[in-house]
């Protein structure tokens, strides 16, 4: 079985902390060169908690995740919502046969550090993991992810990603999965520097944390209804 290709990505280093009273283009580069059209400007850059979250997503339906005391816009198109949902089918499929933890969605908001809200597109957590082994009832759990799934939109920037795998793998998470619908590809994380880069053709793993969850990535966006990847034929 094909493994993928080992890819080194510097950009996992430490990003430089933000001191206060710096300019926005520090802000952008420290939360990873997001648009400034995803940074919300109320509540006051900085200042933001918890509530700000929740009160975002009841009042607007906006879902933001929280950064540094700043609401960032979680980008979610109609592909991006496809995909998550067909590998939640896949896992809950799965699962069927391991009942082993759970699974969320795109709009399971996670408590990662006090401060750090952040909202996988989809999410495995251990029973295990959850306290008294028993479904969180708040809106806004602790427990970090075993396994958490981003499937890339427009607007994310690599430095962006590469600061969530950095933050989710601090959170206790053992894999982290990155789905590109443009490349047809993905990136299999299984620690903030060790990085497998596999084609659609190569099939992702579960490891040791879903034994036997081996989805193939070309049925994974033919199931979602994405077309196949043209073929090129050499012109003589």
């Amino acid at each position: 079985m094909a493994t993928g290709t080992l890819v080194a990505s510097p950009s996992f280093a430490e990003p430089p902390a933000l001191a206060p009273g710096e300019t926005m283009a520090d802000l952008v580069r420290e939360l990873g060169h997001v648009s400034l059209s995803r940074i919300r400007a109320r509540p006051a850059v900085g200042t933001a908690v918890e509530q700000d979250v929740l009160a975002a997503h009841e009042r607007d339906g906006r879902l933001c995740e929280l950064v540094d005391g700043v609401l960032v816009e979680k980008p979610m198109g109609f592909l991006e919502a496809r995909l998550a949902a067909v590998i939640i089918y896949l896992l809950e499929t799965h699962l069927e046969r391991d009942r082993r933890g759970i699974i969320t969605g795109p709009d399971g908001m996670l408590r990662l550090n006090p401060g750090l809200v952040r909202i996988p597109d989809v999410c495995f957590i251990r029973w295990a993991r959850l306290p008294g082994g028993q479904l969180p009832r708040e809106p806004i759990p602790t427990p970090g992810p075993d396994l958490a799934v981003e499937v890339l939109s427009p607007s994310n920037t690599a430095e962006e990603m590469d600061r969530k795998v950095r933050e989710y793998f601090a959170a206790g998470a053992s894999l982290v999965w990155i789905i590109d619908p443009d490349t047809r590809s993905a990136r299999a994380c299984a620690a903030p520097d060790r990085v497998r880069r596999h084609d659609e053709d190569e099939p992702l793993d579960g490891a040791g944390i879903l034994p036997g969850f081996t989805p193939s990535l070309k049925a994974l966006f033919e199931r979602a209804g994405m077309p196949p990847a043209p073929t090129t034929k050499d012109t003589p």
